[in-house]
């Protein structure tokens, strides 16, 4: 646009002082470089201007100001409801108010209200809701959220080999501050087979190095990939890498950990239970962390037998659920007839290779830690076995804290004391605390449903006087 700027001035003068054959063979050529039509590249060189639009014409205001400050007080005295559930409630809501004393308004602005459509009812509350209510609690949702398509647990049914639930572990300890390490738990649907891999910081692209190590350890081809709304998730990154693989990315529901019970499951039957809580932080962490997670991943997949749900029935309150007989991962990805053949052999020759790893398993425990196998009963909470001591207060006690409720239990006791020298010694205290608190959720009680059982008694009279 700046060369044809630049040639529209530079010639545009000549042009306006040339002849008519002139004029026609400088419009055929600058049309010709330009592109533009022949009009108006003709209103160019005359150096004509198209006069600047002005913004868009006000529309013709229908309501006025009092239909606009009545719409509010009528919206403020329906708790703030939207435009769609006011405008039926208008005729009610307007008519109860004036027979009540609050509000007067003319005929004029009360037909114009009545005339109101839902939109233009929330079109006009929309700056008024603006101020009242705030700011967006919570950021929308990212583009790329929304492409995602959402999988909840009930979607599955039986998948294939590769279609896995992601999720991470985070070793924070009891402080989630700075940076530390994370776990990226793999499950897979069908088989329950797992794999962990250690991420030194909770971002992206070491993410998705992560899960490419881990698909090297996958006895079978990544096909699916589901997992939260997490940012680490949710963006660019990885949704392209799932489009270049072929691998379909799914995500569960917000706030809805059922979505992924089967990772959640692992995450605490398997990193948690492993690992533990503390925090762990630093390439030391991570590196043993991953040492930890090569071994365990033989251990579990092979040698830890799970059970899976075959079928799932109601009848009536009473959920009846029937188990797969118990079976390790690899025994059940071993039977499954999708798995192919060459799979198959692969695992017989890695589990032969584990033969040193159960020899050693008979006399492992021995340098373990020795745990009990059992508790003992706890014993029985014993009734009382004094008289109560303040039992001939009590009473006294009561009037005293139902007239000054906002008195704490060591006033009361002090006040006691004065009164009984000797009697009531300090160690009451407790015993004080606990008769106040009976009587404060008492009180509590009575202020909180107290108008419901007068609105009771109100609508019982009222049937008993029809």
């Amino acid at each position: 646009m700046a060369t044809r700027a630049e040639l529209v001035a530079a010639i545009s003068c000549r042009y306006v002082l040339g002849g008519r054959a002139e004029k026609a063979r400088m419009l055929d050529e600058f049309v010709a470089l330009t592109g533009f039509h022949r009009k108006h590249a003709m209103r160019l060189l005359r150096g004509e201007r198209k006069p600047a639009k002005g913004g868009p014409r006000p529309g013709r205001r229908v309501y006025g100001d009092d239909v606009r400050a009545a719409l509010v007080v009528v919206w403020e005295a329906s708790d703030r409801i939207c435009g769609k559930r006011l405008h039926p409630l208008l005729p009610t809501l307007i008519e109860a108010m004036e027979r009540h004393g609050h509000g007067d308004m003319n005929s004029e602005t009360r037909r114009r209200l009545l005339t109101m459509s839902p939109a233009t009812i929330d079109r006009v509350l929309k700056e008024i809701k603006a101020s009242a209510t705030g700011p967006r609690r919570r950021k929308g949702s990212t583009a790329i959220r929304r492409s995602v398509p959402v999988r909840t647990f009930s979607d599955w049914d039986d998948p294939a080999l590769g279609f896995v639930e992601a999720d991470l572990v985070s070793h924070s300890g009891p402080y989630p501050r700075g940076a530390f390490s994370q776990t990226l738990v793999l499950t897979d649907i069908a088989t329950g087979w797992t794999e962990c891999a250690p991420l030194l910081v909770r971002e992206q692209t070491v993410l998705i190095t992560a899960l490419a190590e881990l698909r090297k350890l996958l006895p079978f081809p990544l096909l699916g990939f589901d997992t939260d709304n997490d940012s680490v998730f949710m963006n660019e990154s990885v949704h392209e890498y799932c489009l270049r693989d072929n691998i379909e990315l799914t995500r569960c529901r917000p706030y809805r950990k059922n979505d992924q019970a089967f990772v959640e499951q692992k995450n605490g039957a398997i990193v948690r239970k492993i690992v533990g809580y503390r925090r762990f932080e630093g390439l030391r962490a991570t590196r043993e962390l991953a040492k930890l997670y090569s071994s365990m991943r033989l251990f579990v997949n092979f040698f830890q037998p799970s059970v899976k749900l075959e079928e799932k029935h109601r009848d009536g309150a009473k959920v009846i659920k029937r188990y797969h007989r118990p079976a390790t991962l690899f025994q059940r990805l071993f039977d499954d007839p999708r798995t192919p053949e060459d799979t198959c052999l692969w695992l017989k020759a890695m589990y032969l290779t584990l033969e040193d790893f159960l020899s050693g398993l008979r006399i492992a425990w021995r340098g373990g830690e020795v745990k009990p196998t059992a508790r003992s009963k706890p014993a029985a909470k014993r009734e009382r076995r004094r008289p109560d001591p303040l039992l001939a207060v009590t009473a006294e006690l009561e009037e005293w804290f139902e007239a000054e409720p906002w008195r704490t239990s060591r006033e009361l006791l002090e006040r006691l004391q004065v009164k009984c020298p000797g009697v009531y010694p300090d160690g009451l205290i407790r015993t004080v605390q606990r008769r106040m608190k009976i009587w404060r959720s008492t009180q509590a009680n009575a202020l909180v449903f107290g108008p419901f059982a007068d609105a009771a008694r109100q609508t019982e009279s009222i049937e008993v006087g029809q």
